[in-house]
């Protein structure tokens, strides 16, 4: 009896030339020769009896059947690559496998490597790649196993756990305070330099959190200066003295302690803000990547977090 699955090979040079959209980029990709992956696609063609892509001197296009075959193929080699994750490191202490985490900036600098030192001690044959970036990846397309992402969870299809409520906090310089004077009220704002925060998801203020008494209040700052793209950055204007930015108290607490910024209307604080960790519900998660849920969700991290405050 002959192998069934003897192409794969032509399979997964079909799939890495859809994704790389160029003969040449996927050669450099899989270490070989464009020629030699268009005998492998023609292959693969002869073999299903279809053409999956219409090749010009200038660029490739799939066809009906290359979409519907690409889409398929890639389930494929999900389930191969879930399976083998799934039987790595299933004896306890000797855990292997790779996980795939993508997080924001202010987690990734801030919260995540503690706790990722506490679960690298933990299991240390475990190897993480982490993209740490202001993007919402999508999981399942680009392979990720987990990711890390601000705000309630949505509607998304994806499962999540929450990491934590992080509390917020209003900062200035001392500089610019002595400059601007110090607000007493969240009314006085409007007549401060504020410094934005603008989501990338909306295109829109994200608007600071404020709690007066038992009532929370959600008030949209305007400013000279709008960040994009990198919320630390407000961070760091503030503190150069260019205004009033509201920011996580795990990122700037070091800097009140030491003088660098100041917090202001203390009494409206007290809103937060939610991290959770997200993945897709279809998809098998390895004993490695249910471990690092299981850690980071739990007081492991919590302790790991403060041991580096």
């Amino acid at each position: 009896m002959g192998r069934r699955f003897d192409h794969l090979g032509d399979v997964e040079v079909f799939v890495t030339v859809a994704e790389k959209g160029s003969m040449t980029d996927a050669a450099v990709a899989l270490s070989t020769t464009p020629s030699v992956l268009s005998r492998a696609i023609t292959r693969l063609e002869t073999r299903l009896g279809a053409q999956l892509m219409r090749r010009t001197t200038r660029r490739l296009n799939l066809t009906d059947a290359g979409r519907a075959y690409l889409d398929q193929a890639r389930n494929a080699f999900f389930l191969i690559d879930d399976a083998e994750r799934a039987i790595q490191g299933q004896e306890g202490a000797h855990l292997k496998g790779r996980i795939r985490l993508s997080v924001p900036t202010t987690y990734g600098h801030y919260r995540l490597p503690a706790a990722l030192e506490g679960f690298a001690r933990a299991y240390p044959e475990v190897q993480i790649e982490l993209s740490i970036a202001n993007r919402n990846v999508d999981l399942v397309a680009e392979g990720y196993d987990l990711a890390i992402r601000l705000g309630p969870l949505q509607d998304s299809g994806l499962v999540g756990r929450k990491l934590e409520d992080a509390p917020l906090r209003l900062v200035a310089s001392s500089d610019y305070l002595d400059r601007a004077g110090t607000p007493k009220t969240i009314e006085d704002l409007a007549d401060h330099r504020c410094l934005p925060f603008v989501m990338p998801s909306t295109g829109r203020c994200a608007p600071w959190l404020f709690r007066a008494g038992e009532r929370d209040i959600d008030w949209t700052p305007s400013g000279r200066v709008h960040v994009y793209d990198d919320v630390l950055g407000v961070v760091s204007l503030a503190e150069a003295g260019l205004g009033i930015c509201q920011s996580y108290d795990f990122i700037v607490r070091d800097r009140i302690a030491q003088g660098r910024l100041v917090e202001i209307l203390e009494y409206a604080s007290g809103r937060t803000r939610p991290f959770s960790i997200l993945f897709a519900p279809h998809r098998r998660l390895s004993a490695a990547t249910r471990a690092l849920i299981d850690f980071l969700t739990t007081d492991s991290a919590v302790r790991a977090w403060e041991g580096a405050s």
